[in-house]
């Protein structure tokens, strides 16, 4: 039976990865012996699982539903093994996050430092991107989402909300007045974080023909502090350039729904230590921020 997790093991490490030598690498074993287990995994199957070329490894139906069986049996197995071993009492082990890049370095990661300095025996890795990711495929234990969510199984607190705002430097307003209303933003030089070509305020859509675009948030926010244009960006991105002054709100009455943001983690029979404990703190720290309020 041990041989049989170890081979799915190998297998979840193959389909990920694409490839038999980053496995290998990963799981640091030899390639030769990845590419045999798996082969006698499809003999013992009866099935093929991956198509295999020269340049890259994909998965056949079949071998999607049996890694997303893998992963379950997977993930019960750690479950059990860290219940047996104590990890529903105290927290240990390997804790991963998520959350979108500026939102998981300004409030996520000073949580996480905080965390582990309690609890030594917690090795953590975040994943800060800005997209939106599966818990489950990328073997993680808890998320930090903007925005409605969908139904799910996941347990979800809600810890804040974030406004989408305008905002420009005292500079750039000096030399070219402030819009009273979203339809004279035509008249300014607008700087966009992302590929829209309209942007959503409080009863209307207004298509927007920017100056500026750039590929992050952080880029945006630069261009503005340098007196360039005007931006759009999420509250908490600029929270601490429009309390010092370097930024200035505008059109706040025309501003859309504010957004929530939540706290997120897998629903289980038993919830390990680290990720009740992490959730509990992060929650905590989110809720009393006042840049989130």
């Amino acid at each position: 039976m041990h041989d049989r997790f170890q081979t799915m093991t190998l297998f979840v490490a193959v389909a990920e990865s694409a490839s038999f030598s980053e496995a290998a690498r990963q799981l640091e074993v030899s390639a030769p012996s990845v590419t045999r287990a798996v082969a006698a995994l499809e003999e013992h199957l009866g099935a093929r699982l991956l198509h295999r070329t020269t340049r890259r490894v994909t998965l056949t139906e079949i071998g999607e539903r049996y890694l997303a069986d893998c992963r379950r049996i997977l993930a019960e197995l750690k479950e059990a093994e860290e219940s047996a071993g104590g990890s529903y009492q105290a927290p240990r082990g390997r804790l991963s996050v998520t959350a979108s890049v500026l939102f998981g370095q300004m409030y996520v990661l000073p949580c996480l430092l905080e965390f582990v300095d309690r609890h030594p025996a917690v090795q953590a890795r975040t994943l800060f991107v800005d997209r939106i990711v599966n818990l489950m495929d990328e073997g993680l234990d808890v998320a930090v989402r903007i925005g409605e969510l969908p139904d799910s199984s996941l347990i979800a607190a809600k810890v804040g909300v974030v406004r989408r705002i305008l905002c420009a430097s005292p500079q750039y307003l000096e030399a070219r007045g402030a819009p009273e209303h979203p339809d004279q933003l035509q008249q300014h030089r607008l700087i966009s974080a992302a590929s829209s070509s309209s942007w959503e305020f409080r009863q209307q859509k207004l298509r927007v023909e920017p100056a500026l675009t750039v590929n992050t948030h952080a880029a945006a926010i630069q261009a503005a502090l340098s007196a360039w244009g005007i931006t759009r960006v999420l509250s908490y991105q600029v929270a601490q350039q429009v309390a010092s002054g370097q930024l200035q709100v505008l059109l706040p009455d025309f501003e859309p729904p504010e957004w929530p943001i939540y706290v997120l983690h897998q629903e289980g029979q038993r919830v390990s230590a680290k990720v009740r404990a992490f959730v509990d703190l992060l929650v905590h720290r989110l809720k009393s921020h006042p840049d989130l309020a």
